[in-house]
């Protein structure tokens, strides 16, 4: 996870506080792109990902996991998914583009260093990505 500090929630369970999945690159080309001020961008993704955290089992069940890390999952979505999370979480529309451009460029990115953008971008023509920081399993 990207910045992130883990500390042991209830029942030994470890809780990812402050931090979110979106690594270097795809947050700087997001923040460029963004319909958000670049300097509120990682706080909106930290909110995001406070959102999506606990609900990351569901996510696994329902969706195609396209790509997972240590310390995060990227799964396939609806293209309409965005909506629901924005109005879950009470964000404004350009909150909600500036977040779901971000992590589905989040996965564009990973399909590079993976060597499969091709079909991550294709994917992406119908579908939106959403990706969610774990803890890392040592």
């Amino acid at each position: 996870m990207r910045d992130h500090e883990a500390e042991s929630g209830a029942g030994g369970n470890d809780t990812l506080v402050g931090s979110h999945p979106i690594d270097g690159t795809a947050l700087l080309k997001s923040a460029a792109l963004a319909s958000v001020p670049s300097d509120r961008l990682p706080a909106l993704l930290v909110r995001v990902q406070s959102g999506l955290s606990p609900r990351v089992d569901e996510y696994r069940r329902r969706y195609e996991r396209v790509a997972r890390d240590p310390d995060r999952e990227a799964f396939l979505v609806e293209s309409d998914h965005w909506e629901a999370i924005g109005d879950r979480l009470g964000l404004a529309d350009r909150e909600r583009d500036a977040a779901a451009r971000a992590h589905e460029t989040a996965v564009e990115q990973w399909g590079s260093k993976t060597n499969r953008r091709d079909e991550f971008e294709t994917a992406l023509e119908i579908r939106s990505a959403v990706v969610i920081g774990v803890p890392s399993r040592h």
